[in-house]
């Protein structure tokens, strides 16, 4: 479904400044399936999204979706393929804009834009039951905005946004980092609720090594731009912590150091 195949990017290529953030990474994600990505601090967890999303286009390599070639779109196009939640909650909504104007902008997501924006007949009913499944009461709250809403409330949000159209791949991204314990675990219990019921192909970065154990199907582990390590389900259901740690040591050739705060 995603194929991802020999992709690096550097920064500044050339300069004092030089950055190799992605280094000939390969991937491939099957439909269905749900991956982690864990590494410490500039391992390329987040610069592999963006290559994917479009944020930036890749020095080389290639990246595709369901056989279409991405690889030089930009990031406006690959939005009818992609789902992005990120880890500011203020990323991924219009703050200015009420609840159901910001999930009519995620409804035509990817659609040619026509002078007629607003709310079509039924669209309203759409998004109160959608916001019901959350179980935060937005759902009476529709006309309220976006930026009146609490960072988890509004991450929740973000998240139906980026979901309501049941994209092909869906890009958390240390989505629930910024969120106090409490509510970062019921927006991820939230996440892996509609992965599992829209079946969405996600590839969701972590800064949180129980959090990469416990869901979705596979990890990917990070280290310098590379992929040092995928586990697949078979082998991933007795891991423990300590494993992880053993073998980011093993396969990266380096201790956690400063990072093994954010990989505990």
């Amino acid at each position: 479904m995603l194929k991802v195949e020999k992709v690096t990017k550097i920064f500044e290529p050339g300069t004092v400044s030089e950055k190799i953030a992605l280094n000939e990474v390969d991937l491939v994600l099957n439909e269905g399936d749900f991956v982690t990505v864990i590494g410490g601090n500039g391992a390329g967890k987040s610069s592999l999204l963006n290559a994917i999303a479009g944020r930036f286009l890749v020095t080389s390599g290639s990246i595709f979706i369901d056989g279409n070639d991405l690889t030089k779109q930009p990031e406006y196009k690959r939005a009818q393929w992609i789902g992005r939640v990120f880890q500011d909650p203020m990323m991924g909504t219009a703050a200015n804009m009420t609840i159901e104007e910001n999930l009519s902008i995620a409804l035509r997501r990817g659609k040619v834009r026509t002078l007629n924006w607003g709310i079509a007949r039924g669209e309203k009913e759409i998004f109160i039951d959608h916001l019901a499944q959350l179980e935060l009461g937005l759902e009476s709250r529709i006309k309220t905005k976006a930026g009146l809403l609490s960072g988890g409330q509004r991450q929740a949000l973000t998240l139906l946004m980026a979901t309501i159209k049941k994209p092909k791949l869906l890009l958390p991204d240390e989505h629930t980092a910024a969120l106090d314990p409490s509510t970062g675990r019921k927006v991820l219990a939230l996440t892996d609720k509609l992965v599992q019921d829209d079946h969405l192909t996600t590839l969701m970065v972590t800064h949180n090594m129980k959090d990469a154990i416990q869901f979705g199907n596979r990890i990917i582990m990070m280290n310098e731009g590379r992929i040092i390590a995928d586990i697949p389900a078979e082998k991933k259901t007795n891991l423990k912590v300590e494993d992880l740690i053993a073998m980011f040591e093993k396969f990266s050739g380096a201790g956690l150091a400063s990072d093994s705060m954010l990989l505990s």
